[in-house]
């Protein structure tokens, strides 16, 4: 007889992070993408690409790397429901692919539990499918301190030390001043930590900020004249850099507006703002904890980079936006789930843990809930200003503002871009002409000046006819005797 053999094969692991990735981008398709269109500052980054429209004033402050990700998309079409559908995907797969890279680090269920902490966010929902760049700088960061973390593995190679540089680009592409803010920690770990004293990674990081901003530095040079007038000008466009406490406007609108500025509202449902004044809290505590268990440095340098990225939206500037802080709440996700994984083993009754446990898994229950009543609030919120713009646009075009056509005065970038005109401005953070310079064009092609109701026109529209925008609260006021619009294309054109 010959006896039978069982193979026992090992459990299958559960993919708990590619679970998280997959719920991300189900939650994103499901409660944005269907109802959101498009905003002020994603026009002005979809702009530079788009080959269908002129492209919007791009100031000082701003980098070009959402712009260069949106462009395959906008090559091909100019549907705003394909490009959302495209960046929901991708960044969902980003997601994935920047936490995984910490598996090796923190474990499978610590790094989907980061993943989740992070993803739950209302804010992270909500940029997924926008063409904006902090959540991209956000996932940038956590990949690339995470392959510098594993670049000092004596066994690590080359590839940890590309990952880190390139991810070090990434991040600095699509915020210059974000990748600077990143690199800083990272290079002074290259000083400080004796491990880590070697040319290979602090080169890694150099490189990277150099690659990744060197379109942000050659644009400085062809338009301002210089780094130092860029940074300058960028500071004023920013409302003056200094010595500012923004922590409270922060705080006030963590559940909205999307951008407060000026920032004075009051603050909404100071219950559901609870786990944000505890982060500090809980980073000290792991902090003491990971240099108690000698693991001070997988938690200690995403907390210090975390730190570094807040400096600028807590104290230098005076007004703030929810979106803002997403690379810190990205790299505090891991140190945190590290913490909640160390509480659990520290509980030794099993009853106790199973309780600990459960009472865990309301609490999370909860947070993600109360994230989810915030991100439908603030997306109803957005679509009705992109439905606002969108109806000012179409108001225009039935005054005879067709390409080639100018906008200028009140939102007139995103009013602009919707009605395919171009967009200008005389005064503001966005100045990028004259009225001198206005009129003149104003006399080649149909112009449009937009002001609130009550408010009267711009000092250069005073002898424009005015027209009220029913539902907009705008007034356009359009130059007399423009040039007659451009005929519209045929139907068979039309309808494609």
């Amino acid at each position: 007889m010959i006896a039978s053999r069982t193979v026992i094969r090992p459990p299958r692991r559960i993919p708990w992070l590619a679970l998280v990735a997959l719920a991300y981008a189900v939650a994103q398709l499901a409660l944005v993408v269907p109802h959101l269109g498009l905003g002020w500052d994603e026009t002005v980054y979809l702009s530079q690409a788009d080959p269908h429209r002129p492209a919007a004033y791009f100031s000082a402050p701003r980098s070009r790397g959402i712009s260069l990700l949106a462009a395959p998309v906008l090559a091909i079409t100019d549907s705003t429901t394909v490009l959302r559908i495209v960046l929901a995907l991708l960044s969902a797969a980003a997601l994935y692919a920047a936490y995984r890279i910490w598996r090796p680090l923190l474990g499978r269920g610590r790094t989907a539990l980061a993943a989740l902490l992070f993803a739950g966010l209302w804010t992270t929902l909500l940029y997924g499918p926008q063409a904006m760049p902090n959540l991209w700088v956000a996932l940038s960061a956590v990949a690339a301190v995470g392959w510098f973390l594993r670049a000092a593995h004596p066994h690590a190679g080359r590839r940890a030390l590309l990952g880190t540089g390139a991810m070090v680009a990434a991040a600095t592409c699509f915020r210059f001043s974000d990748g600077g803010w990143l690199a800083l920690p990272l290079l002074a770990a290259c000083a400080i930590v004796p491990a880590r004293r070697r040319p290979a990674p602090a080169l890694a990081v150099a490189g990277g900020f150099a690659v990744g901003g060197a379109e942000w530095i050659a644009e400085a040079y062809a338009r301002w004249g210089g780094v130092g007038a860029r940074l300058h000008v960028s500071s004023a466009t920013e409302g003056g850099m200094g010595a500012h406490w923004a922590g409270g406007m922060a705080w006030r609108s963590l559940n909205g507006p999307l951008l407060c500025r000026p920032c004075r509202v009051p603050l909404t449902h100071p219950e559901l703002t609870l786990w944000w004044l505890a982060l500090p809290v809980l980073a000290l505590i792991a902090c003491v904890l990971a240099w108690r268990s000698r693991r001070d440095a997988v938690i200690l340098l995403p907390i210090a980079c975390a730190a570094t990225l807040s400096v600028p939206y807590l104290l230098l500037v005076d007004y703030s936006a929810p979106r803002f802080l997403l690379p810190v709440y990205a790299l505090l996700s891991l140190p945190l789930a590290a913490l909640a994984a160390h509480s659990a083993r520290a509980i030794r009754p099993p009853r106790a843990r199973a309780l600990a446990a459960g009472l865990a898994a309301a609490l999370l229950a909860l947070h993600l809930s109360a994230q989810y009543e915030i991100l439908d609030r603030d997306t109803a919120a957005a679509r009705a200003t992109a439905a606002r713009y969108r109806t000012t646009a179409h108001d225009l075009r039935r005054l005879g503002l067709t390409p080639p056509c100018l906008v200028s005065g009140e939102h007139a970038p995103p009013i602009g871009y919707d009605a395919g005109c171009a967009s200008a401005n005389v005064g503001g953070n966005n100045r990028d002409t004259t009225a001198h310079a206005l009129l003149r064009r104003a006399a080649r092609e149909p112009a449009a000046a937009l002001a609130r109701t009550r408010s009267g026109p711009p000092h250069y529209a005073r002898a424009w006819t005015p027209h009220r925008l029913p539902g907009t609260g705008l007034t356009a006021y359009v130059r007399k005797g423009a040039p007659p619009a451009a005929p519209p294309p045929p139907a068979h054109r039309a309808a494609r």
